[in-house]
């Protein structure tokens, strides 16, 4: 049985940080792809982070590129999303994901088959 346990979240200021974990278990193989998906009260969930583990490589949406990291650690079966430099706007549950679709030739797909419960990250102006 996949599960996947996300956490880490919590208050922080502006252009503070938090660093979120996702464990998953229950794969015989690796998964595909690891996302990270944040949903704020009015809008669409947003992909923000993808992990792929067909290339190994990272892949972020523009709005968090170049502050948010995206990693595997040493830790086995734990996907990180390292956030720093938080904005008000990056505030929202934050959920990860296991069996999507990541790569350099089709971005960041958004269709996953397993999803952890979610962690809120609040951020104070």
């Amino acid at each position: 049985q996949v599960q996947l346990v996300d956490s880490g979240g919590g208050l922080v200021q502006s252009g503070g940080s938090l660093r979120l974990s996702c464990v998953f278990s229950g794969f015989t193989v690796d998964p595909y792809a690891i996302g990270w998906f944040r949903q704020t009260p009015g809008q669409e969930r947003e992909e923000v982070a993808c992990f792929s583990y067909y290339d190994h490589k990272p892949y972020y949406s523009d709005s968090v590129k170049g502050r948010f990291a995206i990693s595997t650690g040493n830790t086995k079966n734990t996907v990180y999303l390292q956030m720093n430099n938080l904005k008000p706007e990056d505030a929202g549950v934050y959920t990860c994901a296991a069996d999507g679709f990541c790569s350099s030739d089709y971005g960041m797909n958004p269709h996953y088959d397993h999803w952890g419960r979610g962690t809120r990250v609040t951020v104070s102006s």
